[in-house]
């Protein structure tokens, strides 16, 4: 007998809530018996026919799903989850998982005592060409330098989002999440110290938020790395993507296409190439190798990633995949941009 559908409430319908709900219509593992929205967003055709809910506990309790899928604003994601669990379902959640690390915490141990599964929205975890550039890294060796950084030049509706997101989270820390995720993927050594420094350049946000922000971690094995984000019409389209290891024997970088604009979600996860360098040299004092080019053609786009993820989601739970260094990670990502939005506050390095 075929398995039934994964009956799934989504709360969120901003751009990523909007994705998932597409990839859980168009995925016969699930079925939507709930759309969550405190108005009514304009949504793809395929999701017309879902009734969308203004209140997400009014809708846990009367439509009862087996997993929820929370892709509200990040000061909500805790209660929420912890709602969902003591309710019996699953979760999957955008990042970051919670605003504080406290908050992250305790989603995850009430993931623990139901006895569910967990699954943080970290989409480059699904995306074949990260995992590609992972991999190329680790077999490098440590220690290691990473550079990375995600600024966007936003306009329009974008930057309308983004004032909203810097409501409670800073683009370090909502974006950061990612970046920092891929290093400790990288490196297995522990964090030790993070510093971070903003800057507030809109009199559109409030006083005590800051909409560029610059990280630095240190990790126990030497390895440093530093990631940058800023958001808003301002922010500069030079060497807005860069995504750089560096180690003794050498480096992996992606290249960038550039014409790719900033503001578009799908450049946001595009490798174009990666570039692998091989730092060995001749008795000559030459390099051995030529630097190598990985073509990433085929690459999936937003939509496909999204697909991709909630696929792992379905996996996950027919499966009963153990997602315990899963959300260790998401925890200790978390713990690092948060550690750095601190050290942005007080202006001293933060010890972990």
């Amino acid at each position: 007998m075929p398995e039934k559908p994964i009956r799934v409430l989504v709360a969120g319908l901003g751009n990523m809530g909007r994705s998932h709900a597409l990839a859980y219509h168009n995925n016969p593992g699930f079925e939507i018996v709930g759309l969550v929205n405190r108005s009514k967003p304009t949504l793809a055709p395929e999701l017309g026919g879902y009734e969308i809910l203004p209140d997400f506990e009014k809708a846990l309790n009367d439509v009862k799903p087996d997993l929820c899928s929370i892709c509200t604003y990040s000061d909500s994601h805790a209660d929420y989850a912890v709602m969902a669990f003591e309710a019996g379902c699953d979760v999957f959640i955008e990042k970051p998982l919670a605003t504080t690390v406290s908050d992250a915490e305790r989603v995850v141990t009430a993931a623990r005592k139901a006895g569910r599964k967990l699954v943080v929205g970290y989409i480059l975890r699904h995306h074949p060409s990260w995992i590609r550039l992972i991999e190329e890294a680790r077999k490098l060796g440590g220690p290691y330098v990473f550079r990375m950084n995600l600024n966007q030049q936003s306009s329009g509706p974008t930057w309308m989002t983004h004032k909203s997101l810097m409501e409670t989270t800073p683009p370090i820390v909502d974006c950061g999440v990612h970046y920092v995720d891929v290093m400790c993927q990288i490196t297995d050594a522990k964090p030790v110290e993070v510093r971070g420094m903003g800057l507030r350049l809109s009199n559109e946000i409030a006083p005590d938020m800051y909409n560029y922000g610059h990280l630095q971690v240190i990790y126990e094995d030497g390895s440093i790395g530093w990631y940058e984000a800023g958001w808003g019409p301002m922010i500069s389209e030079t060497a807005f993507f860069v995504k750089d290891v560096m180690s003794p024997n050498g480096a992996v970088s992606i290249v960038m296409d550039p014409n790719a604009k900033s503001d578009d979600i799908d450049t946001h996860t595009k490798t174009a190439v990666i570039r692998v360098h091989k730092a060995e040299t001749g008795p000559d004092g030459k390099f051995l190798r030529k630097d190598e080019d990985l073509k990433m053609d085929g690459e999936p786009g937003h939509q496909e990633l999204c697909d991709r993820e909630q696929a792992y989601v379905l996996k996950a739970i027919r499966e009963n995949i153990n997602l315990d260094r899963h959300m260790d990670d998401a925890v200790q990502s978390l713990r690092i941009c948060l550690a750095a939005d601190e050290s942005v506050r007080s202006g001293l390095p933060i010890k972990l």
